[in-house]
């Protein structure tokens, strides 16, 4: 059972996480940022995993706290959920199209967090979403799944487009490397015998 719950809560933010490895691509989420909603929505969708996040944080603000600390969490139950990682295929990477925009995204569930990411985005907002928030949402979320991240959008005009496709990106690389391989069902993928720590 790959499943975990995490709950951090904070002056500025109070978040609850849930998250199934093996789950179908269901969602339920309700950050009160719109657009960061549709992407943990689509996240969820093309990575297969069940995404459960409620957030309230201090938008009066801005999104920032909200949008890091939901990367936090959902992080964090993504490495709870994986445990000691036997089987698990580890390494994915995919490109990524969404109309004009494409992106190529590679990971590897390492157990040591590293984020490289360049998009270039051509507006500060989409709607009213910071469009820097991108960047901070995948470090957040690297940094404590305990993943070596690259997220490189190739080209792209319209900023909606380049973070759905940053985002969906992540979510097939996802899908591919928490995949059990059935061929190496009780073994860490890791010449050491163990990843991370």
């Amino acid at each position: 059972m790959r499943k975990a719950a995490v709950k951090r809560k904070t002056k500025e933010t109070d978040v609850e996480v849930e998250v199934d490895l093996d789950g179908a691509g269901r969602s339920s989420v309700a950050t009160g940022i719109g657009f960061l909603d549709h992407m943990l929505d689509l996240l969820a969708r093309h990575s297969r995993i069940d995404i459960t996040v409620k957030a309230k944080g201090d938008l009066h603000i801005d999104h920032h706290h909200t949008t890091e600390d939901v990367g936090i969490a959902l992080g964090s139950a993504v490495k709870q959920a994986l445990g000691d990682m036997k089987g698990i295929t580890r390494y994915a990477d995919v490109h990524v199209p969404m109309d004009e925009a494409l992106t190529r995204v590679a990971i590897d569930i390492s157990g040591r967090p590293f984020l490289v990411f360049k998009a270039e985005f051509v507006r500060d907002k989409v709607g009213t979403f910071d469009t820097e928030l991108v960047q901070e949402w995948f470090q957040a979320f690297a940094m404590n799944a305990g993943i070596t991240l690259h997220a490189e959008c190739l080209y792209g005009s319209n900023d909606h487009h380049i973070a759905e496709s940053c985002f969906k990106g992540l979510a097939r690389a996802l899908r591919t490397a928490v995949a059990i391989d059935p061929r190496a069902k009780d073994e860490v993928p890791s010449t050491k015998g163990s990843l991370g720590g």
